[in-house]
């Protein structure tokens, strides 16, 4: 877990619309050095568990999205990343949402269904990875549940060296292949 740098700070309500809060993000604690949290996922079936910071040797990169199958995620988020010609140096490419692992598992053969991108794509059904690396937000208004923010982790021998996350949550601007893979 990352040690406590700051007290939380709830995002100040903006109005009365579950829309409006949407988009109120808290401060971002994930930070540069910062470890990956072992914790467990899920890849295909729940019986299949994963751990990124027991799997990521040297350098790699996460990919932190708010739900499968939704449409920024899948025409333009992933696809950016499955198309890019970077993608090969990025090391080993984690895409990890608030779903179950049936879901990841056939989102991940929708985009790629061949699989010679070589993302994996991982279940964090009670979002206790997203928790720990406290980029979680409410998501309830949209879609039924707390969610994943919009984010994408440089990873080194299982430290954060670079951390990019959409500011309102789910918009796809910071987090894009294109800034991730320079």
């Amino acid at each position: 877990m990352f040690p406590a740098r700051r007290a939380f700070r709830a995002a100040p309500a903006l109005s009365a619309s579950p829309f409006r809060s949407y988009h109120a993000s808290r401060s971002l604690l994930v930070q540069v050095n910062d470890a990956i949290p072992d914790v467990e996922l899920m890849e295909n079936s729940p019986g299949n568990k994963v751990s990124i910071a027991k799997e990521l040797k040297g350098k790699g990169v996460i990919i932190g999205v708010p739900a499968a199958f939704s449409p920024s995620c899948s025409e333009s988020h992933i696809p950016g990343y499955i198309n890019s010609s970077k993608l090969k140096d990025a090391g080993q490419v984690f895409v990890v949402s608030v779903n179950d692992a049936f879901v990841m598992g056939q989102w991940g053969k929708s985009l790629d269904p061949d699989g010679k991108s070589g993302l994996r794509f991982l279940a964090d059904p009670h979002a206790a990875f997203t928790k720990a690396l406290e980029l979680d937000f409410d998501g309830t208004a949209i879609f039924g549940q707390p969610r994943s923010k919009r984010y994408a982790l440089v990873v080194d021998d299982g430290k954060v060296k670079s951390v990019h996350v959409e500011p309102d949550n789910t918009g796809v601007k910071e987090s894009t292949a294109d800034k991730v893979l320079q």
